[in-house]
């Protein structure tokens, strides 16, 4: 049985296929020419992250394709019901890239806070002749320890961004439309741990109290932090998003910290990936990552090993 994996697989994940007798191809194949490959090649299982898209069409005109496997949390890129519906195995890998998606978000955070965004870019122009004003200009940083931050969606990358909030004294408040209480263990390293519960509450009262926000939810017919919202944040609050694009109206972002409303921003996901806006990539306050919230060698790992484990699970009790 053959397994094309045509947004790359990691070498663990690669082996423990090649010890259950898969045969893995790794060619990363042209949207348009993915249907005739998989027939020609007679292609079993199908692996994706978010750049190759699993249509309707291909579902209808692959056969042979009985596995779609999404490396990560969202499949907004796979029709995934109707492939249900035809019969598919339809799997994904949601708790594999928690820990990195969490910490990219306290990367932005301490980027922000610190003005890394900016002066990373200014000192290799300006640090040998403009040093003293650099440093005045940066001298105004802020930190984590004792301040609000809100998590709206608490589900496991929202616990994995509190269980590290908590560990930096933060409180931590949270919102979600489908939890009501979320109970987060924080383990230490001579294996002691807390529990810690956390009641959320409406969006609308999150915002007003949070002096950072960060967004965990799957991605959105429109945003939900929009001018109104970015309005009734506390000023010189800022905020994180890397969850989807378009869940945050980049427009109002780029009004809301040109005015000074909010302190910085930091955004992992944008809404014309993969060609974001000039605005939001050259401006001063905004923290980039391209889209890397789960791209670490530890996470990749996990993600190709469970994806084998989930396909020899379907198919070699067939």
């Amino acid at each position: 049985m053959k397994v094309l994996a045509n947004d790359g697989l990691t070498k663990s994940g690669i082996n423990a296929l090649l010890q259950n007798g898969f045969e893995v191809i790794t060619d990363k194949v042209p949207q348009e020419n993915l249907i005739t490959y998989i027939n020609e090649n007679q292609v079993t299982v199908l692996l994706v992250r978010s750049a190759t898209k699993v249509t309707r069409e291909m579902i209808d005109q692959c056969p042979s394709m009985e596995i779609i496997g999404r490396g990560g949390v969202g499949m907004d890129n796979i029709e995934v019901a109707y492939a249900r519906e035809k019969g598919k195995h339809v799997i994904n890998t949601p708790a594999a890239s928690s820990e990195s998606v969490a910490e990219l978000v306290f990367a932005h955070l301490f980027s922000g806070c610190r003005f890394l965004q900016d002066s990373n870019r200014e000192m290799p122009v300006k640090g040998n002749t403009e040093f003293a004003k650099l440093k005045k200009r940066y001298e105004a940083g802020i930190e984590l320890r004792g301040k609000t931050i809100g998590i709206v969606g608490i589900g496991r990358i929202g616990q994995e961004v509190a269980r590290i909030a908590l560990g930096l004294g933060m409180k931590v408040i949270a919102s979600d439309t489908r939890i009501g209480k979320a109970s987060v263990r924080v383990d230490f390293y001579n294996s002691q741990y807390i529990n810690v519960e956390i009641e959320t509450e409406p969006l609308e009262q999150l915002i007003q109290h949070a002096d950072f926000i960060t967004l965990h939810v799957p991605a959105q017919d429109g945003p939900i932090i929009g001018k109104a919202e970015l309005e009734n944040m506390k000023t010189g609050a800022a905020i994180v998003n890397c969850a989807r694009g378009g869940v945050i109206d980049e427009n109002a972002l780029i009004e809301a910290l040109d005015s000074g409303k909010l302190a910085f921003a930091g955004l992992d996901v944008f809404d014309n990936e993969p060609t974001p806006s000039e605005r939001i990539l050259n401006h001063p306050k905004i923290s980039l990552t391209p889209h890397t919230g789960a791209a670490t060698e530890e996470a990749q790992d996990r993600i190709g090993t469970e994806l084998a484990n989930q396909i020899a699970s379907i198919l070699l009790v067939k």
